[in-house]
């Protein structure tokens, strides 16, 4: 299976999820996609945890902060993207309209982050890397394979991401697609999109959905509510595209699974 041993500038490299409840996540993630768990010390009772895939590394965990809570900060996923400083990534965030909630900062010896908010609200990380590069695999069931960014103003987003990253913003090809959608490429590759305004609840916030993949989307999703998740969207098949879910973990972080429809192909292709 591909092996990712460098992550290039602007390409999500890292999944992170934030939860109430740390051993109820393990044990959901560890049964839906076979996810291995390493527990890494990182204080008096806390943990982070490391998820893998054939001993390479596709996320990890933490239980969040009481202020977090405090704050009304749902459990949720964290999407990482590289970059080559954390420090101008962060700088240049704040220039482009956007806020730094956490200034950049090393974490041990692995990398340097920041944590910023998009000018619609919408809440990433970036990455420095350091030791560590960030998810080692891709390609097989449960690994990082496309990322959705809803907002209510894509123009906006797209002007923000674009000065930041360099990613280009293209609609779908052909004049049979009037959806709306926008394509997100960073360099010579397509890794996520932005669909359209219609497409998202009008009350919910800005946010990144990260999509896992699947090679049977409806029987996940089943296992997946087996397990305790609710579905928040049941699987769907988009045509010429493949068929996709998007699920809400017992505790509450939302995330999407991803069958292809087009052999060779692990992104959704929209």
């Amino acid at each position: 299976m591909p092996n990712i041993e460098k992550h290039a500038p602007g390409e999500f490299c890292w999944i992170e999820l934030g939860t109430t409840d740390q051993a109820a996540a393990k044990k959901f993630y560890g049964s839906l996609f076979g996810w291995a768990i390493f527990d890494a010390p990182m204080g008096p009772g806390e943990f982070y945890t490391m998820f893998s895939l054939e001993g390479r590394n596709t996320g990890a965990a933490y239980t969040m902060k009481k202020e977090d809570l405090a704050r009304g900060v749902p459990p949720h996923w964290m999407l990482y993207i590289t970059v080559e400083t954390a420090d101008a990534a962060a700088k240049k965030a704040a220039e482009l309209g956007g806020k730094v909630l956490a200034p950049a900062f090393d974490v041990m010896d692995v990398g340097r982050m920041a944590v910023l908010q998009d000018p619609t609200g919408a809440i990433f990380s970036v990455w420095q890397p350091k030791k560590h590069t960030g998810t080692e695999i891709a390609g097989v069931d449960g690994t990082l394979c496309w990322a959705d960014l809803s907002t209510t103003d894509p123009e906006r987003a797209s002007k923000f991401y674009s000065g930041l990253f360099g990613w280009t913003m293209t609609p779908g090809e052909g004049k049979t697609d009037t959806s709306g959608y926008l394509h997100i490429k960073n360099g010579e590759n397509f890794i996520g999109g932005i669909p359209p305004t219609s497409a998202r609840d009008s009350k919910g916030p800005a946010h990144w959905l990260a999509y896992l993949k699947t090679s049977k989307c409806d029987a996940t999703a089943a296992k997946a509510t087996q397990l305790g998740a609710k579905l928040v969207m049941a699987p769907t098949t988009f045509e010429n595209v493949g068929r996709i879910a998007v699920i809400a973990d017992p505790q509450g972080a939302v995330f999407a699974i991803f069958q292809t429809a087009r052999s060779g192909e692990q992104r959704p292709p929209v």
